[in-house]
């Protein structure tokens, strides 16, 4: 575990569960033994498929800021169409990292000098495992098996118990299956 506080901003659309991925995060990140977290989601005139954001925030100290996260240490994109019309590196940390759900091996973004990113097939990872509402994979709980993997700052296990307290019987297992899957398939 780092030191001091991380940022965490989530970019998704209206539908795909930015918000709960944010709250589940900060459950994981608790158990993961980090003191403090908090996750505040951001509401406008926002509808389905438009662009969401989402922050968590995870402290080895009381957190006393509740804005939204401007100066990212990690930024999630939930969908790498949201790239062409949001900066998503916006305000990155040095030496941030930004995780993209894309099955593009050749996907890229501008990002600040000495920033990474990582790129996950969360999309297909939650189809294979049954995360399927309405025809659409829902990706949310699936990218929280990236970020586990991307950052190191929460434990697979502590991402999986987050999961079954957010969700219940074979929507669990479906759920933690489908970040177990976005786990495997990492890569920058």
């Amino acid at each position: 575990m780092t030191g001091g506080m991380v940022e965490v901003r989530w970019h998704g659309r209206g539908g795909q569960g930015a918000v709960t991925a944010a709250k589940v995060l900060a459950q994981a990140a608790y158990l993961s033994g980090w003191e403090s977290v908090t996750a505040a989601p951001s509401f406008g005139a926002e509808r389905r498929g438009a662009p969401v954001t989402a922050s968590t925030r995870m402290a080895d100290e009381p957190i006393r800021v509740l804005s939204q996260v401007t100066t990212p240490d990690v930024v999630v994109v939930l969908d790498d169409s949201l790239t062409s019309a949001v900066d998503v590196a916006a305000g990155l940390k040095p030496g941030g990292t930004v995780i993209v759900n894309t099955v593009d091996a050749e996907f890229a973004v501008p990002l600040p000098e000495g920033a990474r990113l990582v790129r996950a097939d969360v999309t297909g990872a939650a189809q294979a495992a049954g995360v399927v509402v309405g025809g659409q994979p829902i990706v949310n709980t699936a990218v929280l098996g990236a970020f586990a993997k991307a950052t190191g700052l929460v434990t697979f296990e502590a991402i999986a118990e987050a999961i079954a307290g957010a969700f219940s019987g074979s929507a669990a297992e479906r759920n933690i299956e489908a970040a177990r899957i976005a786990y495997e398939c990492v890569r920058e």
